[in-house]
């Protein structure tokens, strides 16, 4: 943030607050300016704001004002280490995002971002002009949906031998070999098992991912932390898929296939959104 800080004095009287520009997404400005007088247009992320637009050619950006002694860079990172504070202004800019996304084409920027002045908005929307508009050309008409894959570990080890092409293998041998061998045998598929578990999580989230995507416009493997899990048990992969809202039955179909065929040997699938194309918006 190098340029100097505006002034706003949001009661009409009193000392004047220096204050920055919250931005929340980018669209076209026919598309969006109307947006601004319908009934639902939810609140800013500072109660003390409103939202608006900042225009600049074909573009705009919907943004509020914020108080720099909150948002300045130095404060907002302080302010981020107070997770209610953070979850409450990350729900109030999500229902923003979400709010313009659903009734036009719009690039969402992710939590956080601030500018100094009307002239710097401007002058970014000027700057990636032809960026921003393929971006929201080749968002238009299309949502974010998350799969999370899950899987039951107890679940997986007691079925991978029915899985496993090498473990069934092994398995049909061990039943027609002598006890001495077939007992050897049965201890290798034992120490086998981990393995192969292993790599069936592997193997399931590829499918997943690659089937499902098959029903999308694009796709993303999301980040997943080590040993990561939830209620729903330990997390194989976190994907993101662009869908067109047309083909949305058919990908909502091809997930519950997935779910249902890998159910029984302990993976869940869990369907979001539909999500601000976040993963989908380059050049954020």
């Amino acid at each position: 943030m190098s340029d100097s800080a505006t002034k706003k004095n949001a009661g009409g009287d009193g000392p004047e607050e220096a204050a920055a520009l919250y931005v929340y997404c980018v669209g076209e400005r026919a598309e969006l300016e109307p947006l601004l007088s319908d009934e639902g247009v939810p609140a800013a992320i500072e109660e003390s704001g409103a939202l608006e637009t900042v225009g600049a050619g074909a573009l705009a950006a919907v943004v509020s004002a914020v108080p720099l002694a909150d948002y300045g860079e130095e404060a907002l990172e302080a302010r981020m280490r107070d997770a209610t504070w953070t979850a409450t202004r990350a729900m109030r800019h999500e229902r923003a995002v979400e709010f313009f996304a659903r009734r036009a084409s719009v690039v969402p920027l992710r939590f956080g971002t601030i500018y100094l002045t009307r002239a710097r908005v401007a002058a970014m929307l000027d700057e990636r002009d032809a960026e921003l508009r393929s971006a929201a050309g080749r968002l238009r008409g299309r949502e974010e949906w998350g799969v999370n894959v899950y899987f039951d570990r107890a679940r997986l080890k007691e079925m991978v031998v029915e899985l496993s092409p090498r473990l069934r293998a092994l398995a049909g041998q061990a039943s027609a070999a002598a006890p001495g061998q077939s007992y050897l045998l049965r201890k290798k598929i034992e120490a086998m098992r981990a393995d192969e578990a292993r790599a069936e999580v592997r193997r399931v989230a590829g499918e997943v991912e690659t089937k499902l995507a098959a029903t999308a416009a694009s796709a993303a493997r999301l980040r997943v932390l080590k040993d990561e899990a939830s209620e729903h048990g330990d997390v194989a992969a976190k994907l993101a898929f662009l869908v067109e809202r047309e083909r949305f039955p058919e990908f909502r179909d091809a997930a519950e296939a997935l779910a249902q065929k890998y159910e029984p040997a302990g993976f869940r699938l869990e369907l979001t959104g539909p999500w601000p194309a976040y993963n989908f918006a380059a050049g954020e």
